[in-house]
């Protein structure tokens, strides 16, 4: 008799068999627990990172198939499961539901992960005295570190948009109210390996189970959430694999392989450690390697080397069939094509990234200062000094050069501009001031007096350190949208001074602005998936509109769509044919599909989507098909995940 403890699996074929957590094999009664079932997988060899190295495969299922146990299926891949379209559901299974599985089901895929099965407990209930998990000194700690985003993080579910959860557990002193799940989803596998994304990948598809995918929890509009779902992890993906010389049909040079769960800063230390430049994000934790490269990925180095997406060259990935494959220049070419720019959560679980690197910077400069209305500065002076540096914007790009500003007021009649920070690339300090010299010049004309603070590096990485702070997030009293300013906007006179009356308006009205003087790189363009406003793309603009703590929900969604639909209406008249940025922008941005993809982009991307996730297992707020599915319970304007995922 085969004993339970040799198997390398015992998978869904053993779950009738299943008594109070025990199990027969050979009519022999054990119990279904760590020692007797061991994780399915399987060690794979290639040129792969560590987590890669371990995959579910059909040797796997083929052990189970010849022990002749039944219901494999519930693991099993999707050649032999996909259901066809007609007979799909409605709506995703949903707890409370007849098809939702039982905690002993969820418990074999605990065993089949190896332990990598968590159940949800929101961040915040440590703070409600009747949430079964009161812990006063995490409820102290979590408040003191609510805006911190190495809490969120380093959590399983938390996201640091809440406000698209549902706000159902918000940390509060002394909470005696309810804490719920909302939007969060009820489990969470914690991927450390490629095996438990696959096992993952095939119990959702195969139980019909909303699937969420989750690094960080960056996002801004709540594709890291969804009520009802099993979410895959992938954070602690962290393996960074270095190539002096990485060969492809069109490329020769250093590249890095980089696991999904590799944040900005983790990239950042690599290519300094290696001497070379990689293209990642501004923000310091923002997940590198998964929905920013997914979605585009703009950077400081955009004026030079394009977007993130363009400097991509292989990816391996999990399809909504569980199966491993890579997609590149040779094989999979039309995801390949996908991948770089059409979005995360939409066509797998990517496991690794390898990417083109650059040169190390011989010098960087970094730029600061503010300024901002007073008893020497009247508000017609500000706009006209904001104006002023506006016009200039094409000159700054042309010169590789990339500025993140704010405007936000500081009372009911003050605002304040601050520059955090100006970042010229192989640039010196002398270079930046004489580049820079006719704007200043032209603000001392104003009466406006500004100081800079000035810093220069050897190479990308300090600069990139000293110039970015960590972001401030969590906020759940505001809602942000956004527009891909064109370069024709900034050089024809007529149209520039419709953009800039158009997008000062929103400050008039109360908003506050963060914008990005950058462009989408200077070609020749890789045929990608990026979205095409950004090669036209002089100026990336996010506005923000504000609400009073104790807003109600319906009262939150009438602001929401005040945002889209008066204060930012100008922005897209002045820019009609442009877009914005996915992973930035709207999240009830109309005309989703053009805005955010391009039109004929947009089509090719959901024709692929149809044919390589027939059953609709990848489903993203905004993302690619996303439009056939709605949630349950949602207010019109406020697209919260806290409901269950249906078919339109």
């Amino acid at each position: 008799m085969l004993r339970v403890s040799q198997l390398l699996a015992l998978g869904s074929a053993v779950l009738p068999l299943i008594h109070a957590q025990t199990l027969t094999v050979d009519g022999v009664l054990v119990p279904a627990n760590e020692s007797t079932v061991a994780p399915a997988a399987e060690i794979i060899t290639g040129d792969l990172l560590h987590e890669e190295t371990v995959q579910l495969t059909d040797t796997i299922i083929s052990n189970l198939t010849d022990l002749s146990l039944t219901n494999i299926s519930l693991f099993d891949f999707a050649s032999n499961t996909t259901l066809e379209n007609g007979s799909l559901p409605e709506c995703k299974t949903y707890p409370g539901t007849a098809l939702w599985p039982d905690k002993l089901i969820w418990k074999l895929l605990d065993l089949l992960t190896g332990g990598a099965l968590i159940e949800t407990v929101p961040i915040g209930a440590a703070c409600y005295d009747d949430s079964g998990h009161y812990d006063e000194a995490r409820c102290s700690y979590i408040l003191t570190q609510w805006y911190n985003s190495t809490l969120h993080y380093q959590d399983p579910t938390s996201v640091m948009s809440p406000l698209y959860q549902g706000l159902t557990c918000m940390p509060q002193y002394n909470e005696t109210g309810e804490c719920t799940l909302g939007g969060f989803p009820s489990y969470v596998i914690k991927a450390t390996n490629v095996a438990q994304i696959q096992l993952a990948v095939n119990f959702a598809r195969n139980l019909n189970i909303r699937l969420v995918v989750k690094n960080t929890g960056h996002d801004f509009n709540g594709r890291s959430s969804g009520a009802g779902s099993l979410s895959v992890w992938t954070h602690h993906l962290k393996s960074i694999k270095f190539y002096e010389t990485y060969e492809t049909k069109s490329y020769s040079g250093p590249a890095f392989k980089v696991g999904t769960g590799v944040q900005g800063f983790e990239l950042y230390e690599a290519a300094e450690k290696y001497g070379v430049t990689a293209v990642g994000g501004e923000g310091m934790t923002v997940g590198y390697a998964g929905g920013y490269l997914a979605g585009g990925g703009h950077s400081p180095m955009s004026p030079h080397y394009g977007m993130g997406a363009d400097a991509i060259l292989s990816i391996d990935l999990v399809t909504p069939d569980g199966r491993v494959i890579t997609a590149d220049e040779t094989q999979n070419t039309e995801l390949f094509w996908a991948l770089r720019g059409g979005g995360g959560s939409t066509f797998g679980v990517a496991t690794s990234y390898t990417v083109k690197v650059y040169p190390k910077l011989p010098i960087v400069s970094v730029m600061t200062f503010a300024f901002g209305t007073n008893e020497n500065v009247t508000l017609a002076t500000f706009w006209a000094a904001v104006k002023a540096y506006w016009e200039l914007i094409p000159t700054f790009n042309d010169a590789g050069n990339y500025e993140y500003w704010n405007i936000f007021h500081t009372s009911e009649t003050g605002v304040l501009f601050t520059m955090a920070p100006w970042f010229a690339p192989n640039m010196t300090t002398v270079q930046l001031q004489a580049l820079t010299a006719p704007l200043f010049a032209k603000w001392e004309e104003l009466g406006l007096h500004v100081e800079p603070v000035y810093s220069e590096y050897n190479s990308f990485h300090p600069a990139w350190k000293a110039g970015f702070s960590q972001e401030a997030i969590g906020h759940w009293s505001g809602k942000t949208a956004a527009r891909l300013f064109p370069k024709e906007n900034f050089e024809d006179p007529t149209k520039f001074n419709a953009t800039f009356e158009a997008i000062k308006s929103v400050v008039d009205k109360g908003g506050q602005l963060v914008g990005f003087g950058i462009t989408g790189g200077p070609g020749p363009y890789p045929d990608n998936a990026v979205n095409p406003a950004w090669r036209e793309a002089a100026m990336h603009v996010i506005s923000m509109l504000s609400w009073a703590d104790g807003t109600s929900m319906e009262e939150v969604a009438i602001l929401s769509m005040k945002l889209t639909n008066e204060w930012m209406a100008p922005w897209r008249e002045v820019s009609p044919g442009s877009g914005a940025y996915n992973s930035e922008g709207d999240v009830t941005e109309p005309n989703f599909q053009q805005s955010f993809y391009g039109k004929e982009k947009y089509e090719r991307l959901y024709n692929l989507k149809k044919v390589v996730d027939p059953t609709g297992l990848f489903y993203a707020n905004l993302g690619v098909g996303s439009e056939d599915w709605y949630v349950t319970g949602q207010i019109v304007g406020l697209p919260t995940q806290n409901g269950q995922l249906c078919r339109l």
